[in-house]
């Protein structure tokens, strides 16, 4: 009998995506297998032959406690789209005769849309063999776009990095007694959860971004205008956030009207979205006449653990933890997510998806949360983010800085 477990890492990393590899490694001990094994660049490397004995390098508390503060993919990450199994099946005999020789008994894959493409093909080709191998996803993206899942661990922290340097953005704004206005440029390709949580900035003491922009909604250019040149009328800093990924009516990328240059990754996606921000400000400064000023947050929403949602942490551990013993128990296709029962007190719990049901399917901010002008999020959208990103994990500080985990191979 296979008593070996194995667990990669696929996609864009988060800041909390190796807490959920902590809570597999931990249960994965404690429910007996013998040996933790982790793909190395996720099944890129894994085709390769690139495996590491995880028992030898996160045997202490304090390295699972490290790990759970780390931030990026602990055990490297890839975007490799398998392909059908009809057509190319060298690929899935490379991977089990590995899952075979080391003994393999569960495979975990942690991860977003495309890996739990991965993990269903896996466990279908799995199932045409009758192998007893369990196959189970594990959710992560910052995105939150999953099916499947009330929300994805790594989307909390993600958010309370928004809401907290736009925060800070607004006060350095409203320095100058001149007319200005600040475009955020904030990650989301279809989606726009990460552009939504910039409305949690709002507080007793802040006013929140003036104008939050959503792939949800095509860019309506008058519309948006007036809208700007209304607030610059009544305030002299104007505050927008913007999601890279939003549309003109036609469906071309803002930012492709700034650079066309953009690549597509192994899934068909694009690959980079940069230049929303100053698309907007160019427009602005154009068209009205006013100082405008673009940034991009880029990698930082998704790399700033010392910002980490203790919510965050404590979920994408469990969700780990909770797909291990699902393996153990024999289920296999299938996503651990996470189950709201009740906003307050806020409470969750893991539960069950068919991985089928979640692969390449995207879920979208719902339409009723968004302001009927499209230019912001109503409170039911706080209602829902606003536990996300409660509480925090003090990094362990060492010389001035937080000291990390690293794979040393």
């Amino acid at each position: 009998m296979a008593t070996n477990l194995l667990v990669g890492q696929s996609g864009g990393p988060t800041a909390v995506i190796n807490a959920s590899l902590a809570g597999v490694f931990e249960s994965a001990r404690a429910f007996g297998y013998e040996h933790v094994y982790g793909m190395q660049y996720g099944i890129e490397g894994l085709l390769e032959g690139r495996l590491v004995d995880l028992n030898d390098r996160l045997g202490d508390k304090m390295a699972i406690e490290l790990l759970k503060r780390t931030p990026s993919s602990y055990l490297g990450s890839c975007r490799c789209k398998l392909p059908e199994f009809a057509v190319n099946e060298k690929p899935y005999k490379t991977l089990f005769d590995l899952f075979e020789r080391h003994s393999i008994g569960a495979v975990l894959y942690i991860g977003g849309n495309d890996s739990m493409d991965t993990i269903a093909k896996l466990a279908a080709y799995g199932e045409t063999k009758n192998s007893p191998i369990r196959f189970i996803g594990v959710p992560k993206t910052i995105d939150n776009d999953l099916m499947g899942t009330d929300h994805t661990p790594g989307y909390g922290s993600a958010a309370k990095y928004i809401a907290t340097i736009l925060k800070e953005v607004i006060c350095d704004s409203s320095v100058y007694d001149l007319r200005s206005v600040t475009v955020a440029e904030i990650m989301g390709r279809h989606t726009g959860w990460l552009a939504a949580a910039a409305s949690l900035s709002k507080g007793s003491d802040c006013a929140g971004p003036d104008i939050i922009l959503l792939p949800e909604r095509p860019f309506e250019e008058e519309t948006f205008l007036k809208r700007v040149a209304d607030l610059t009328a009544e305030h002299r800093s104007v505050i927008i956030a913007a999601s890279e990924g939003v549309k003109n009516r036609d469906g071309v990328f803002l930012c492709d009207l700034v650079s066309t240059a953009g690549q597509l990754d192994a899934f068909g996606h694009k690959a980079i979205l940069s230049g929303t921000s100053r698309y907007l400000a160019d427009l602005i400064r154009v068209r009205l006449g006013c100082k405008t000023r673009a940034i991009e947050f880029s990698t930082l929403q998704r790399c700033a653990s010392h910002l980490a949602s203790r919510t965050d942490i404590t979920e994408a551990y469990q969700v780990g933890g909770a797909a291990v013993e699902a393996a153990f128990n024999g289920q296999t296709g299938q996503m651990c997510g996470i189950v709201r029962l009740s906003d307050l007190p806020y409470r969750t719990a893991t539960a069950l998806t068919p991985v089928a049901q979640v692969a390449n399917r995207e879920k979208k901010v719902p339409d009723e949360w968004i302001t009927p002008d499209g230019l912001h999020l109503t409170p039911e959208f706080e209602r829902y983010a606003r536990p996300l990103i409660q509480a925090e994990l003090t990094p362990i500080y060492i010389n001035g800085v937080p000291q990390h985990i690293h794979l040393d191979v």
